[in-house]
């Protein structure tokens, strides 16, 4: 038997306990092949056994004995983002699919705020502000608020008054100059399956073949969010259940505050078009970073908070952190 025929035998045994553990077997054939050629290259052979090592020391690992997830949403991802920087696809379903987004819409809305924006300005609201499409409707025409105020109802109660207000009552600001102001920040983002046509993300009150709508995919809003983990005030106001700075009192839409653990914050959304829709970003566990989850399009106005929650607790139990 020659020597390198003993060593291919040598290391297929010892390698069919790993085999066997990523359930690999019925392609024994493709594997023969594979082992016979990179025995016959010790320089092959070391450089993938660095390799394996190295990908199981990437964590989260996967706990290959918990059942995938099943989840009742059009387009979903979930991506860690470890203390150094990089980052790891942890769930996706459809991520690059892309869909309308609803009030998800005012992620960017706030982000091109708080790069265009002086703070020190204030905003009185306009009749057409308050006239804006919602249930909530908190805002009173003629009222003058700092424009950091405004993004409280903006992403605590998802206020369309406050989108257009911000969008169209600021110092020199007209709502198409802002929206082109939301689309370059997209392109600069990579953003390459976004675009918007307004600050709220309200669907249009007559639709035609040729109608524009907001939309994006799983996948861009997770890269939107990342940017966003940079505005630490985004988060201070996500994460903020009631608000009665200014007069009457704000609450969350976020019902997930409270309910799931470590909650950095999160910005929800629905039309009937776009149906549910959510972004949450939890501290992973064992603090090794950030979990940044996107769902969208689930059934009727609270199915996003049931699939998110399902989300969050399939993550803690699928993974070894």
């Amino acid at each position: 038997m020659s020597r390198n025929l003993k060593f291919f035998l040598i290391v297929f045994v010892l390698s069919l306990p790993f085999w066997w553990g990523v359930n690999v077997l019925g392609e024994k054939l493709e594997n023969f092949f594979y082992w016979r050629e990179i025995s016959q290259n010790t320089q092959i052979f070391t450089a993938q056994i660095i390799l394996e090592e190295k990908l199981n020391k990437l964590k989260p690992i996967r706990h290959r004995n918990v059942e995938d997830l099943e989840i009742r949403a059009t387009s979903v991802i979930s991506v860690f983002l470890d203390n150094k920087g990089k980052e790891k696809i942890l769930f996706e379903k459809e991520s690059g699919k892309i869909l309308p987004i609803a009030s998800l819409t005012k992620l960017m809305t706030a982000l091109v705020v708080l790069e265009n924006y002086d703070f020190s300005k204030e905003i009185k609201i306009s009749e057409k502000a308050v006239e804006q499409p919602e249930d909530l409707g908190k805002l009173v025409a003629e009222r003058i608020f700092p424009v950091k105020y405004l993004l409280y109802p903006l992403l605590m109660e998802s206020s369309n008054d406050a989108a257009f207000s911000l969008a169209n009552d600021y110092d020199g600001m007209t709502g198409e100059k802002f929206v082109t102001l939301m689309n370059s920040a997209a392109q600069k983002l990579n953003l390459n399956d976004t675009f918007f046509v307004n600050p709220s993300g309200l669907d249009p009150e007559t639709k035609t073949p040729e109608t524009k709508i907001n939309y994006s995919t799983a996948s861009d809003l997770a890269k939107l969010t990342k940017e966003l983990l940079k505005k630490p005030l985004i988060w201070e106001i996500l994460s903020t259940p009631r608000y009665n700075f200014y007069g009457p009192e704000l609450l969350n839409t976020n019902e997930l505050l409270g309910e799931i653990p470590e909650i950095v914050g999160g910005k929800t959304g629905y039309t009937y078009t776009a149906g549910g829709c959510m972004v949450l970003v939890t501290i992973a566990p064992k603090d090794a970073g950030f979990l940044v989850n996107v769902i969208l399009g689930t059934d009727g106005h609270n199915g996003r908070f049931g699939e998110m929650k399902k989300l969050a607790n399939w993550l803690n139990t699928a993974y070894k952190w």
